[in-house]
């Protein structure tokens, strides 16, 4: 009987299986600290950890608008910069305006030895929408 079950609703369990994977992948990948934090987090950790907000966008766009306290490093001179924390068990927090830059500077920064840099989910657009303080360059 139960074997039955089974057969007759292959397709049901698949998809019940491959749901939770879905589900749980986030939690997989993330865990590796690879993760995007929200606003929120990021807050946390600029207040409680004392980490850095680095903006990797260029320094045009970074002068239109950044989050407050953030240093400027294009993603271009990123491995050259001498903007990043000496200290590299510092938690970075890295912008862009919509997280896919900072996403790929955080990989770029861990490779580097920042395991604690996280990209910015949703960039300084977030950032905005929480509204959370942003300022601007002269």
């Amino acid at each position: 009987m139960p074997l039955e079950f089974f057969v007759e609703n292959w397709v049901l369990i698949l998809a019940a299986f491959v749901s939770g994977g879905l589900l749980v992948w986030p939690m997989v990948a993330g865990g590796a600290g690879g993760g995007a934090v929200s606003t929120t987090d990021a807050v946390r950790l600029i207040n409680h950890d004392k980490a850095v907000l680095i903006d990797v966008r260029e320094p045009a766009e970074f002068a239109a608008g950044h989050a407050a306290g953030a240093r400027n490093v294009p993603l271009a001179a990123l491995e050259s910069s001498k903007h990043l924390p000496g200290n590299k068990a510092l938690p970075l927090v890295v912008v862009c305006a919509t997280g896919a830059r900072s996403a790929r500077a955080a990989a770029q920064l861990r490779k580097a030895g920042y395991a604690q840099a996280r990209s910015l989910a949703g960039g300084t657009n977030a950032w905005r929408d929480a509204n959370l303080p942003v300022e601007k360059s002269a």
